[in-house]
């Protein structure tokens, strides 16, 4: 039986192939989604806020490194123009500590994000694409750390580690190997369909081992909904930090994060407002920052959603 390579090829877009035609559509399918994105104006609005309190955070940090955790000889201070968010009962000038904070649970997050991509992905496509006792396997024990409550596993491992001082990127790390699962079990139902397409029958015809097949031409195909549910763990990985921090459990002094912060401020929520609410605020607009950017990025990717909302 003979296979009409050039039409099994032509069906979809992602295939590695020295071909112009194709590489045009794809550069095309990415300038659309990048225009749907622009006329999301919750996801601009999310993407400008989230970057304008990075950069000012940066720059603050960078021209002024030490000023957050520098103490001040006003205690208890409000809100004022020489500290705009008040200060602490140690003196500590919370504007600067907010910024700081704000900067490391970004980090935090990011790291957390690229970590879960990758393990999320590799497990996830290696399930879909070999299937059978591999997908049993990798699939089980995905199971296994589905049904442990995430929080609860966190709390034991943060106890055990925290003579170490539970150092940011401890943390980081941590949050990052217990939170791919759902990558990954997005990632496999994306491969499962996506294995079944004649570019892959196509590739495996002209010699493709599964190495190949998995990152050269399913990942592509599935990178939407990589690029969606990663930034939706950006803003997880937030909240887990947070409330770790929050607990106790997290960053600790010297280290700041704005968990730590809401955490000295919930006692003086009543008296000291100020002390619990801009760190729990701050916080609370770069989570729905990263919302917003997440449901952005889901409409630009899959315009069938999109049409449906409109």
């Amino acid at each position: 039986m003979s296979i009409n390579f050039g039409q099994a090829m032509s069906d979809v877009p992602m295939v590695d192939i020295d071909n112009s035609g194709l590489s045009e559509e794809i550069h095309g399918q990415w300038r659309m989604a990048l225009r749907r994105f622009r006329r999301d104006r919750l996801a601009m609005f999310g993407l400008i806020t989230f970057l304008t309190i990075l950069l000012i955070a940066t720059i603050y940090t960078f021209v002024n490194p030490a000023g957050w955790s520098e103490l001040t000889t006003s205690f208890n201070q409000p809100p004022s123009w020489n500290h705009l968010f008040g200060t602490t009962g140690s003196g500590l000038d919370l504007f600067s500590a907010c910024l700081k904070g704000a900067q490391q649970d970004v980090i935090i997050a990011f790291v957390v994000a690229s970590i879960s991509m990758v393990l999320g992905t590799i497990a996830g496509g290696v399930a879909g694409y070999y299937k059978g006792s591999i997908d049993a396997v990798v699939m089980r024990f995905v199971d296994l750390l589905l049904v442990i409550p995430l929080l609860a596993i966190l709390i034991v491992l943060s106890r055990i580690f925290a003579g170490s001082g539970n150092s940011w990127w401890m943390i980081a790390i941590l949050i990052g190997l217990l939170s791919w699962t759902y990558i990954a079990r997005l990632v496999r139902a994306e491969f499962l369909s996506l294995r079944e397409r004649t570019f892959v029958e196509a590739a495996t015809a002209l010699g493709a081992g599964g190495r190949r097949i998995i990152f050269k031409h399913l990942v592509p195909n599935a990178i939407g909904t990589i690029i969606v549910n990663t930034t939706l763990t950006v803003s997880g990985a937030m909240l887990l930090e947070s409330t770790l921090s929050f607990l106790g459990l997290g960053i600790v002094p010297p280290q700041v994060s704005l968990g730590m912060l809401v955490q000295e401020g919930q006692d003086s929520a009543t008296t000291q407002p100020w002390l619990f609410a801009f760190p729990a605020g701050m916080l609370l607009v770069l989570i729905l920052c990263v919302f917003f950017i997440g449901d952005g990025l889901q409409n630009a990717l899959d315009p069938r959603k999109s049409r449906s909302r409109a």
